[in-house]
This record gives C-alpha cells, structure tokens and sequence, in this order.
C-alpha cells in the first residue's frame, strides 16, 4: 500500500563496534582502530581513521599485516555481548519517542521511527539532533539521523548526513529545497540505495541508471517489467511514496545458521565433532528462544580458503529428521553421524557448522497417530531443564559431549578481546 505525508527517521550508530570500545577506551579516540571477527580472521568494523588507510571491509587480517604495523593500527577482537547491550540502551532510547508500534528495531546499530502522527508538532530537525545529543550524552555514541517520506528515503537522507559534515549529522529531506534535493541525489551512486545490490546496479548502470537521481525519475512500472515489483516500489519511495511499512514483529526465520572458524588447524575427526556438537547446540538454542521446529539440517567443514599452498576443501551432507525437533541430543546425534560422511583424512579444516532449515512454529506442529508422545515429553523435560540451568549459570556449564571444556585444539580465538562492562565478575575494582 503506498502512503504519501509519511514521515521516517533511520537512524544510524557510527562505526558501531568501535564506537561502543571507545566508549570504555577513551585512550582509542582519533586512531585507527580495527575490530575483527569470529576468531580474529577479518575486519567487520573500522574507524574512520583506518578507513583513510584504505582498510576494506571483510578483509582478512593477515593481508593487511602490513598496515597495521606501519600506522600502529590497534586491532581488537568482537565483543558482542558488549555490543549487544548498548544497542539495547540505543533502542531502548529512540523507543522513548514514540508508541511501540512506531518504532522498528532494524539492525544492532539501526533504527527506524514513525514520526507521521508528530510532524505538525515539531521541527523534524530540532528532533534529530535532540536524538542525537540524547544518545551521545547517555551511551556516547556517535549517530547519524536521516529524515524522509519514506524508509528508503530517510536511508538516503542518513548517507547524506555522513558524508556531508554541513548537515551536522542530522539531514532532512522533508523539508529541503526540491532543487538541493536533486543536487544530492545526483551525486550518490545507484548502487547506495537501499534493496538495489550490486547485481541490480550493474544491470542498471547499462541502461544509463548511474545515481540516486536517474533512479527517481524512472518509470516504476516500466522499470516494474524489467525488474520486479520490489525496483518499482524503491523507486516509488525515492519519490517521497512510502510503500514499506514498519515492521512491529521481525519475519520469521527460514533457516539459522551456527559456524565459527577454529583457531587453529583441525585435522582430527574427533575434534571437528566436538566442534560441530557446539554449534549444533547452540543452533538448537536459538531454535527453542523463536519457538520453531527444525526438520532438516545440513552439516559443512571447509579448509582454509586463503591457503594458496593446498586445494580447498568445501563439503555438505542434508540430513532430515523423521519428526520435527528441538532437542539438542538429536542434532548432536544428527550432526556427529552426518560428519563420518564428508570426514576426510590429511585436511587441516578451518571452519565446521550446521545449518538448520525446514523450520516451522512449534505451536502450530501437528504430530501424527503414531508419535511416541511420552517419548517427547521427556525430551521437552531435559530441555527445559537445560535452559534453566543456562540461564541461571551461564550456557558453558551444562551441554552434551566435551564440547564445553575450555581450551580445545579447535577454540575460537578472541587474544585480543576488551572487558565486558557490563559483566559483574569484568567491573573494574576501584578498591578492595
């Protein structure tokens, strides 16, 4: 359904990951600073100071070795329960704002805002920056606010704000001059707008779509022919047509996916089990917290795709269950079973996972004639009692194998992991 007079907010956390260690590190402030992923292998976040290094985004921290040594680039390993919080607090701050259902949560360091029912009332600008003084003054984070019609709109508008330090970090289309308007759009790539890809941009810059701009002029249903019905609403909405809605609930999952590359090089059978059992518990974790079932699951180990020395390695085996699950000794089971099969001698393995697909809610499962009821009684028994237990101690000190025995031969490594803030037992201590 396509609304006019709609107003959005997207607002946006700087460098998220560095922003939240500079809060407790102010020592980090003005440098270059990387924050790596799983196991220390690639850049997933950077300042602006070594983004000016030219520092990709996803690259591997053995290829920018270098760099990193010459600018005294200060590396840091992902400390997501850090930053889970703080985008919490984030969240929990624009939600102050508006009713719940105009807010959507839209990523770690996201948020949209439905400000339609409000515009009359206020300055939309005045209202960004209050929303960007609040959040730095409570959390010290550091955002960016762009204002539009639309979703799509109020993404651009946020661009803007970046990369134009006139803007003041807060940017508002709503109320720009038409004219100021079109000189902005010009000068963004198409490939910058929200749901386009880099696929749909190539095959857009070939008939002469090369900006932000080109695109809002566009036929939408023309271009709706050559492309989909999803180009045609984007280009409804660069027009000031709000057609994406906000999303009071997320989407239902279709597939989770647990994996982490080791710390070293696996070479064992028995150690990628006790890996691939880890990751198939923790699947099943977040499969029981979204209330699904799982009836299918595949099962993968890789080598090192960067060793140019030996050919790389990449198998998967699908497994289906015969009843939709939940249980974590059935996708260990599963799991264990399914890695005999792409198993195979001589490989140093990097990376082992599962992903679980075929999910379906729970609530709405209908089981057979000839289920064992008692059997999944007791199942849903166990693992009711595992939750329990992980929720009061901690999800390490209860599993299924040794999978949870510190210090395996395939351990992820975090060497340079900051404190938890937000961790009792990580507070600093002042005075004993």
């Amino acid at each position: 359904m396509k609304h006019e007079n709609k107003v959005f907010f997207l607002i946006d956390v700087n460098n998220m990951y560095v922003s939240c260690e500079r809060v407790f590190d102010p020592s980090l402030n003005d440098k270059p600073v990387i924050v790596l992923s799983n196991n220390d292998g690639c850049a997933v976040a950077r300042s602006n100071e070594s983004k000016a290094l030219n520092i990709k985004m996803g690259v591997p921290l053995f290829q920018i070795k270098e760099i990193v040594q010459q600018h005294n680039v200060i590396v840091l390993s992902s400390n997501y329960a850090m930053y889970a919080e703080m985008s919490r607090r984030f969240h929990t701050i624009l939600a102050s704002y508006v009713t719940a259902e105009e807010v959507e949560p839209y990523s770690i360091d996201e948020c949209f805002v439905d400000f339609t029912a409000y515009e009359k009332n206020f300055d939309l600008e005045k209202v960004g920056q209050q929303m960007r003084g609040q959040i730095w003054k409570w959390l010290g984070l550091p955002v960016c606010v762009g204002i539009g019609r639309s979703k799509t709109e109020a993404k651009i508008a946020n661009h803007i704000a970046k990369k134009n330090p006139g803007f003041n970090s807060v940017c508002d289309l709503v109320n720009m001059d038409p004219c100021n308007k079109e000189y902005y759009f010009s000068l963004i790539e198409v490939s910058e707008v929200w749901g386009v890809g880099r696929k749909h941009s190539k095959k857009l810059q070939s008939m002469g779509i090369n900006t932000v701009l080109d695109l809002a002029c566009a036929e939408p249903r023309e271009m709706q022919k050559k492309f989909s019905i999803v180009m045609a609403r984007t280009i409804y909405e660069l027009q000031g047509i709000s057609c994406i809605e906000i999303e009071h609930t997320p989407p239902s999952k279709k597939q989770i996916v647990a994996s982490r590359s080791f710390g070293g090089r696996v070479t064992e059978l028995t150690d990628l089990k006790e890996a691939i059992s880890m990751y198939a518990q923790d699947a099943c974790k977040r499969l029981r917290d979204e209330g699904l079932l799982c009836g299918c699951m595949i099962a993968f180990v890789q080598s090192n795709p960067f060793d140019p020395n030996v050919p790389f390695y990449n198998k998967s085996i699908t497994g289906s269950f015969s009843e939709p699950t939940d249980c974590a000794l059935d996708f260990v089971r599963a799991a264990t079973r399914m890695l005999n099969d792409i198993y195979k001698g001589g490989i140093k393995y990097k990376k082992c996972g599962v992903v679980l697909t075929g999910l379906e809610p729970k609530s709405g499962h209908t089981y057979d004639l000839l289920t064992d009821f008692e059997h999944i009684e007791k199942k849903e028994c166990l693992m009711k009692a595992m939750d329990d237990i992980h929720s009061k101690f901690g999800k390490k000190k209860i599993g299924v194998g040794p999978c949870f025995v510190p210090n395996r031969n395939w351990s992820m490594n975090r060497d340079k992991l900051s404190r938890n803030p937000f961790k009792w037992d990580e507070l600093l201590i002042i005075k004993r």
